[in-house]
């Protein structure tokens, strides 16, 4: 790895953080520079024939050593699993993937202000995510070169500036593969009732979604404009597209996040009190 080897401490060691550890070792990290506080047996288990990590059941002396620490907990236990752990990590730089809880608590239950708050989602799972970041005011520029090196081995990343923005990246790319999941379900559905397979169906549905964007992520076109390239008049996709704009889907589509924002940020207010 390009830094001095941090040595990296995860509190959780369940899907997210299974992701995050894979893409570390895919990137020449050592196991022995990875620490994981994990109590359920059978993940740990799971961490030690993928990765070769025994994972600790409970904090201990062993996260003295932690340059940064990656809580990868439930929400609802986080300000319970930090107690154990504040007295061995005060010193280190600390990334939550915990949905929902803000900044302000953070601090408080790590006790530091060197904490960077972060929002991905589960393509993180096949290194195709897209996480949101925010950092508070003590982070260094270095910390976040490490916070970076640590979250490309799951895809790609966003620094905002407000805190309050994460819960619109919550909106978009956290609740967003779900989303897409929707719009497959859809079509696989529509391509039924025309007479294909299920399995035909899903298989155009699926690799219509990653070709296009991935042909989105290649042009520098607006979304727009390549709508409309595809769109001729009186055509077959302009029957689609006019069906679509009669029935005001894209309206409800942008309600829909609204409601993600909102829920997002009642789930911050929640968490929070604990």
């Amino acid at each position: 790895m390009s830094h001095s080897t941090p040595h990296i401490a995860f509190i959780g060691g369940g899907n997210m953080a299974s992701a995050i550890i894979g893409g570390l070792i895919r990137q020449g990290m050592k196991p022995e520079q990875i620490t994981v506080v994990e109590p359920f047996a059978e993940t740990a288990a799971k961490l030690l024939n993928d990765f070769g990590i025994t994972a600790l059941p409970a904090a201990g002396p062993a996260l003295d050593q932690a340059d940064l620490v990656v809580w990868a907990v439930k929400p609802q236990i986080f300000s319970e699993a930090a107690a154990p752990v504040m007295p061995h990590t005060r010193g280190a730089l600390h990334l939550s993937v915990a949905a929902g809880i803000r900044t302000d608590s953070i601090c408080r239950w790590v006790g530091t202000d060197r904490v960077v708050r972060c929002m991905p989602n589960t393509p993180a799972l096949v290194g195709q995510g897209m996480t949101g970041l925010f950092a508070c005011p003590s982070v260094t520029p270095a910390d976040k070169a490490l916070v970076e090196q640590v979250i490309r081995t799951t895809g790609q990343y966003v620094w905002v500036q407000q805190e309050s923005h994460l819960d619109a990246v919550t909106a978009l790319s956290g609740s967003g593969p779900a989303y897409v999941f929707y719009f497959l379900e859809a079509m696989t559905q529509a391509g039924v009732g025309m007479g294909l397979s299920a399995e035909q169906a899903y298989q155009l549905a699926v690799a219509t979604f990653s070709g296009a964007s991935t042909l989105a992520a290649a042009s520098t076109e607006s979304p727009e404009v390549l709508r409309q390239r595809v769109t001729s008049k009186g055509g077959t996709t302009y029957a689609a597209i006019t069906s679509l704009d009669d029935s005001g889907v894209k309206a409800s589509f942008v309600k829909a996040m609204h409601a993600a924002e909102v829920r997002a940020r009642e789930l911050g207010d929640e968490f929070g009190k604990a």
